[in-house]
């Protein structure tokens, strides 16, 4: 009798070690959001990467090679949203950085909240949290599934690209004042620093890097893949006379100020050494819990980069080339600290950008410039005379027509003949390719892939009434813009990278089309939770091994 109750004994603790085996996660995820990178980048510079940095990546990792942005407008706040909800803006409700909120006008920022403090400052960029997001992220859903024993911990120069992938539960989600040289957070997530951040604080890294000025990393005239360095499509900084190498940054930022780090490659290292500095002082991959943690990461400065000195500029190129050094060291650092293995990682973006419109087209192809700001204002003058009415328009913001819903409601104006009116104007501008009347959207006679990104873009409460669409190679600006954006539906801005690499990945390459909503499910079913809430995305089998 006592050798079977023992064989039943032994049997049940058998049972019960085989349900603990069988919930196997990696001891930390690492998603890595490179702003504004193509898809092409991972090739672009490629006969100067290292073996260790994005060619690492692609070698022992599953790259999908043709991941696209589902939705328009492309922009930072949605395609950090989509990424960690696996949904559009259709549904989370991030529209844009910011949008027009429809029922009373107001503009909002994508991360504002009034209702929380700053910590570590006491300025606006403090009051910040992410309940302007309505679905759950796989952060939250990973938090949900270990009873909140996992760590969860955003980090980013932006504080939307801190703030949003860590999701509601994150323990942490920190983002640089550039007022004062430091990390900050807000008291959504705590009421003090931790000591590691005020000492992280106190190197004053961001000056330091600075000081050192900004030199190409290999002699300026080996940088093939970029045009001359001093050009007409480059932005400048107050004081410079050229917009060329060497970048003076240790004399611009007495006028620039620290906001200056944004717009170096030193910006990507600074933001990698404070994500270094969690994992050792959190314990991020090592959880006595024995919980897989999740880190967010978010590089900004290759977003601010681009912006100020366009696709063709050695800046591009060096900074790239930079980053590289610092993926290969990040690498490593969580090889020594989490371990080879153990960790599973993921390089994406938000989105992408385009040319300069005006290289383009000194390259004898099409584009050009939308002047909004005139069109609206050309509108408005039409409409005046034609309903007796000024301001009829709020903006033309994220490519859409945000009507002031107060004055024609106050004054009992027909909306629909309106947006007719609008409708007609805008087609007869140039560069414009569609314009549509959102709520009859299903009806429009443009092809489907478009449509569909139209349609997922659409959030009946944050976005415009009226969709803009731009024809390839057009983007809002003046005349005579630098540097280069982004925001359409254009490949250009929907191509982005997608590598995973490490713990549960199987290593290849597919140029099968997925998308960025497919991202959180893949983690979801890697990691054995539920997909987010809102989440509209498949997993990608093939990045599984199945």
């Amino acid at each position: 009798m006592k050798k079977k109750l023992l064989a039943l004994i032994l049997a049940l603790l058998s049972l019960s070690n085989t349900m603990q085996a069988q919930v196997e996660r990696p001891k930390l995820v690492v998603g890595l959001m490179i702003d504004q990178m193509r898809w092409d980048y991972l090739y672009t510079f490629a006969d100067r990467y290292s073996n260790y940095g994005f060619k690492r990546l692609l070698k022992e990792g599953f790259s999908c090679e043709n991941t696209i942005i589902p939705y328009i407008p492309t922009y930072t706040a949605i395609g950090h949203s989509t990424v960690y909800t696996g949904s559009v803006p259709s549904i989370h409700g991030i529209a844009g950085n910011d949008w027009i909120i429809q029922s009373t006008g107001q503009e909002m920022y994508c991360t504002e909240d009034i209702n929380v403090e700053g910590v570590g400052s006491k300025a606006i960029e403090g009051k910040q949290s992410p309940r302007n997001l309505l679905a759950s992220t796989i952060t939250d859903q990973l938090k949900l599934a270990t009873n909140f024993k996992s760590k969860v911990v955003g980090i980013s120069i932006k504080d939307r690209g801190g703030i949003l992938p860590a999701g509601h539960f994150a323990d942490a989600a920190y983002w640089f004042e550039s007022k004062s040289g430091n990390w900050i957070t807000s008291t959504f997530y705590m009421n003090n620093l931790p000591e590691w951040v005020n000492k992280f604080n106190k190197q004053k890294l961001a000056e330091k890097y600075l000081m050192q000025d900004w030199n190409t990393l290999y002699p300026i005239d080996t940088y093939t893949n970029s045009i001359n360095d001093d050009n007409t499509y480059e932005g400048k900084w107050a004081g410079e006379k050229s917009p060329t190498f060497p970048r003076k940054t240790s004399e611009l930022m007495k006028d620039a100020g620290l906001e200056l780090i944004k717009t170096t490659p030193q910006g990507n290292t600074f933001t990698l050494d404070f994500a270094k500095s969690a994992i050792e002082s959190e314990t991020l991959g090592n959880n006595p819990t024995k919980h897989t943690d999740f880190l967010c990461v978010s590089l900004s400065a290759t977003d601010y980069v681009g912006h100020r000195y366009s696709l063709s500029a050695v800046e591009i190129e060096d900074t790239y080339l930079r980053l590289d050094r610092d993926i290969a060291d990040f690498l490593q650092y969580l090889d020594k600290t989490v371990g080879q293995g153990n960790y599973t990682f993921f390089l994406t973006s938000d989105h992408a950008a385009s040319y300069n419109p005006l290289f383009y087209t000194d390259q004898k192809g099409n584009g050009g410039y939308l002047f909004l700001r005139q069109i609206q204002k050309d509108i408005d003058a039409e409409l005046s005379k034609i309903f007796g009415q000024k301001g009829l328009v709020n903006s033309l913001m994220n490519y859409q027509v945000h009507l002031n819903n107060k004055v024609i409601d106050s004054l009992q104006l027909d909306a629909e003949a309106i947006k007719k009116v609008i409708i007609k104007n805008l087609k007869k501008q140039d560069g414009i390719a569609y314009v549509v009347d959102m709520e009859n959207a299903e009806n429009m006679f443009i092809p489907a892939p478009l449509r569909e990104k139209i349609i997922n873009g659409y959030n009946r409460k944050n976005s415009g009434v009226i969709q803009i669409i731009a024809e390839p190679q057009w983007y809002s600006g003046t005349p005579r813009s630098t540097g280069t954006t982004h925001g359409v539906w254009s490949s250009y801005d929907s191509h982005i990278p997608l590598i995973f690499m490490g713990w549960g990945i199987k290593p290849g390459t597919s140029n099968k089309e997925v998308y960025s909503t497919d991202i959180a499910p893949t983690l979801a079913s890697l990691l054995h939770v539920m997909e987010p809430n809102a989440s509209i995305g498949k997993p990608i089998v093939e990045v599984l091994g199945q």
